[in-house]
């Protein structure tokens, strides 16, 4: 999980053949060295055919996901990781490289409450079995925090260090994302600086999920502190466009980030690179 990506989000968030065809075309386009596929119904998904468009274009792949209602790992562990492992199986059947995201829970998932001692006991079970069903495959495994308002399980770079250590799988890593960082630490530079050797992936997204650069991230204290503690892994921009209701609902996005994929693509990806050369990250 090296170099630079992009989330598919940018093309689809269906991950059918059309779908499938359009993001790796589109990341071709742009020299991408990487893409991130959302896996909102692994069963659904063609691995094959992807696995075959990322060959054909020596295109690397990460997959992540969101846990669905019913098997939300801190009320129903086992039914987690029973959905982990059919993703894990198609992540690997693709040719992807890991998966990460929201595996600990949902995207909405709020009891209101802190996180009990129970829920997180829930958690660590189900993360340290996907961790070793995960290491079976020669897969990476991750873990992404997230703001208050889309979970009430991991919202911060600390609570996942401490997650993950709790665990005690060696193949399990933090994926940092800046749009929640932005909301919920006590500055970007000290989020990074909390999880620094459990840090391999990292969604560069702005403060709206917007164009990278016209929001109010400091760019500069992301890349810094990235340079600082020698991050050499996979640095993905996020923005979401094209969002179907569900999604839209559990990421509160009402309305549109930036007019177009192009906009976001011409503008935010060339000020991100520029960015990651300037602190010799790439």
């Amino acid at each position: 999980m090296q170099g630079f990506g992009v989330h598919t989000s940018m093309w689809t968030m269906n991950w059918d053949r059309d779908g499938a065809e359009r993001a790796v075309a589109g990341a071709v386009e742009y020299g991408m060295d990487f893409i991130e596929i959302a896996l909102l119904n692994a069963p659904a998904v063609d691995a094959a055919h992807t696995r075959g468009l990322l060959e054909a274009h020596k295109l690397r792949a990460v997959c992540s996901l969101g846990l669905p209602e019913p098997v939300w790992a801190s009320v129903n562990p086992e039914g987690a990781v029973d959905h982990l492992k059919v993703a894990m199986d198609v992540t690997k059947a693709m040719g992807a490289e890991a998966l990460s995201g929201v595996t600990y829970g949902g995207i909405g998932e709020r009891t209101g409450l802190p996180p009990s001692e129970q829920e997180l006991s829930n958690v660590a079970r189900a993360l340290e079995a996907a961790a070793a069903y995960a290491k079976s495959l020669g897969l990476l495994f991750g873990i992404e925090p997230v703001n208050r308002y889309e979970n009430h399980l991991i919202n911060t770079g600390w609570q996942a260090r401490d997650m993950i250590e709790r665990v005690g799988a060696e193949n399990i890593f933090i994926h940092l994302d800046t749009y929640h960082m932005n909301i919920e630490e006590k500055g970007v530079a000290n989020g990074i600086l909390d999880v620094r050797e459990h840090l391999k992936y990292i969604h560069l997204s702005e403060s709206d999920r917007g164009t990278p650069g016209e929001g109010c991230c400091d760019w500069d204290e992301v890349y810094a502190t990235l340079a600082a503690i020698g991050f050499e892994g996979g640095l993905a921009m996020e923005s979401f466009i094209n969002m179907p209701p569900e999604v839209a609902y559990g990421l509160s996005v009402w309305r549109p980030v930036a007019e177009s994929h192009r906009e976001v693509m011409d503008k935010g990806l060339p000020f991100l690179r520029n960015k990651a050369q300037q602190y010799r990250l790439i």
